[in-house]
């Protein structure tokens, strides 16, 4: 039988401690300096020991979404291990969502929910707070899901799940551990280390292969994504010897994006399909060749096309590739730069000349297609200049420029929506701006959201305020589903439906809970505010009113569609 926590001398002993304590303790020894999430009955013993330890910022997140979406963007933004701490039921279906956004961005993040009492699990008594079978719903949206069963496991379990949420392809794990468990008390552990990370090393023999097939190139790109954040230095090496870059927008930053080899993050724009047959050969790394990256699959890419990636299963998919390699990215592109630089290896320098001349055509398209808006986009680049975090929602804008421009210089300094899902980018953006804290990296976090999104996770204004986070948030305010409407007028013959949108008064509602604000009616007035929000530290929202500014030159209408995908018009009933 566990033993409760008392309040008798002996639990006040340096080498005794709650289960929650051990957890706390280990999560330090993790390098954890943050944490997120919403207290609860059923997670208490752990956040006490947070707060009696002192050693890890809890930040009090207003709902276990945005709980999520904070400590996902934690770690993306610090390379680093991000930590959720929910109630169980309910609160742990809450945070379902931002599961799905983590493990589609890949990101390294433990979720630790708390559980029922043991003796009264899976009895199908209705306990309060119990969800049935909630092992199996985190299983679905997690990379994998543990449930601690005795004391003695607890430690063991989160070491496995921190490690496998490290190990690449990283992802989210969650850990179930029931409040009994929480509670008992225990001789703290002397071992609180977390097990290594390995990373799978590449065959020479296919290295060698690899090597054999580039050197054979004369205007070679390397398409980089999410899982080559980690081989910047590698990738240098590579651009030394002439390889072009492009990025997808998670690979963004791997190359600062003003370096004249890198074409950064456009990559589906007519200009750019037509360099890529220009070009005699690709090397994937890390990217999954995604839907809205490839123009679903029919983006024509370089041949041959060689692919690297830590998950043999990727070989094939999307794409029939002419070669693979499984392993970790950095191990691979540093084996293969040590094999084309003893080989004396150059490619055409004339590739990058004509790189160049193609980013700057579909830069000037895109700023042609911002009408007025290209000035904003502008004045915001130079505001932040090359140190600041840039967090994102989905939203017309960031479709339209936001995945390509603002311009960012390191891997870890982009944080978006990978998987769609509106109403993140504003917690994401608390997320960022508490890890720039706690790392001392010095960036603000500049945030872009629309008001449809916005809404949807409106209670963390107050984490963002009361969290005192160094964080702009732009609000492109048109009071309507913006991108839905588009895709209605392009697909739906026009037929409107269901995109008004009933906003706030963000300047009273920011008052009310002390947030500053200032609302762009007129560009003409863009600097003076732009730059003044972002000189004031803390949180600040910065309102774009699109209604009375006005609209795109060119309007965003959602993924590429063929013509199967148009809908035809209704027939009225006979």
């Amino acid at each position: 039988m566990l033993k409760p926590v008392t309040s008798t001398a002996s639990t006040t002993q340096a080498q005794q401690a709650t289960v929650g304590a051990v957890v706390a303790a280990f999560l330090e020894q993790c390098g954890v300096q943050a944490a997120f999430g919403v207290i609860s009955i059923h997670n208490m013993p752990i956040l006490d020991a947070f707060a009696q330890r002192g050693r890890t910022r809890f930040v009090m997140a207003r709902g276990e979404a945005g709980a999520g979406n904070m400590a996902d963007a934690y770690a993306r933004s610090t390379s680093s291990l991000g930590v959720c701490i929910t109630s169980t039921g309910p609160a742990a279906g809450n945070i379902a969502g931002s599961l799905v956004e983590a493990r589609t961005a890949g990101t390294p993040l433990l979720h630790i929910t708390g559980q029922i009492e043991t003796r009264y699990l899976d009895q199908n008594l209705s306990y309060i707070h119990e969800a049935p079978d909630q092992l199996t719903m985190l299983g679905a949206v997690s990379k994998a899901a543990f449930r601690v069963r005795s004391v003695e496991t607890v430690l063991s379990t989160l070491k496995k799940a921190v490690q496998l949420a490290l190990t690449a392809p990283t992802g989210p794990v969650s850990v179930e551990i029931p409040i009994d468990i929480q509670q008992a008390v225990v001789a703290m552990p002397a071992d609180l280390s977390p097990l290594p990370v390995v990373q799978a090393a590449p065959g020479a023999d296919a290295l060698d292969a690899l090597a054999d097939a580039l050197a054979r190139a004369r205007r070679p790109l390397l398409w980089l994504g999410g899982g080559a954040r980690h081989a910047g230095r590698a990738v240098q090496r590579l651009k030394a010897l002439g390889f072009g870059i492009v990025t997808t927008v998670q690979g963004r930053g791997i190359v600062a994006e003003d370096d004249p080899a890198s074409l950064g993050a456009y990559n589906i724009h007519k200009p750019v399909e037509a360099f890529y047959q220009r070009c005699d050969a690709m090397l994937a790394v890390g990217t999954r060749l995604r839907s809205n990256e490839t123009l679903k699959y029919e983006l024509k890419l370089p041949r041959p096309l060689y692919r690297v990636d830590v998950d043999a299963a990727q070989s094939g998919r999307c794409y029939a590739d002419d070669g693979f390699v499984c392993g970790d990215a950095a191990l691979v592109l540093a084996g293969l730069a040590d094999r084309l630089e003893a080989r004396g290896y150059r490619a055409d320098p004339e590739l990058l000349a004509d790189l160049r001349h193609t980013h700057q055509e579909v830069v000037a398209s895109l700023h042609d297609g911002l009408g007025v808006y290209s000035q904003l986009v502008q004045q915001l680049q130079k505001v932040a200049g090359r140190n600041f975090n840039w967090v994102r929602d989905v939203t017309v804008s960031n479709s339209t420029w936001g995945n390509r421009e603002l311009r960012f210089f390191q891997a870890d300094a982009g944080v978006h929506a990978t998987g769609g899902g509106i109403g993140m980018g504003m917690p994401m953006a608390i997320g960022a701006a508490v890890g720039a804290a706690a790392t001392g990296s010095g960036r603000k976090t500049l945030g872009l959201a629309g008001d449809g999104g916005f809404i949807l996770n409106l209670g963390e204004l107050a984490t963002l305020v009361q969290e005192q986070c160094d964080a702009l948030i732009v609000l492109m305010n048109d009071q309507r589903y913006g991108v839905i409407q588009n895709i209605q007028d392009a697909s739906y013959g026009g037929r409107r439906c269901y995109v008004e949108l009933h906003t706030p008064d963000y300047a009273q509602l920011c008052a009310s809970i002390q947030l500053p604000h200032a609302r762009v009616q007129s560009l003409d007035a863009l600097s003076a505010q732009l730059e003044a929000a972002w000189r004031q530290p803390g949180p600040f929202l910065l309102e774009i009113d699109m209604r009375a500014i006005g609209s795109f030159k060119t309007s965003f209408s959602g993924p590429p569609v063929n013509k199967l995908d148009q809908i035809p018009a209704l027939q009225p009933a006979a």
